[in-house]
């Protein structure tokens, strides 16, 4: 598993992670706080206090270099 920490400060922002992330068959996790949920989904990624920065839990072994990639606008 790899962390880091991602930065979705609009809805714009919101709806392309989400576009990048579904791409992938690996399971992600947004944790803010005591509040974890699935990063694939949309609603779920609302529900969080977005102005801060959010951790996302990446649970892979491999593709990582990829993922990371993909993700890179939104790392912070």
């Amino acid at each position: 598993m790899k962390s880091v920490e991602i930065s979705l400060n609009s809805i714009d922002k919101v709806k392309s992670f989400v576009n990048e992330i579904v791409k992938f068959d690996n399971d992600f996790d947004l944790v803010s706080g005591r509040y974890v949920i699935d990063a694939k989904s949309i609603m779920g990624i609302f529900s969080l206090d977005l102005s801060k920065t959010i951790t996302l839990n990446i649970h892979a072994d491999k593709d990582i270099a990829d993922i990371l990639a993909a993700l890179a606008p939104y790392i912070v």
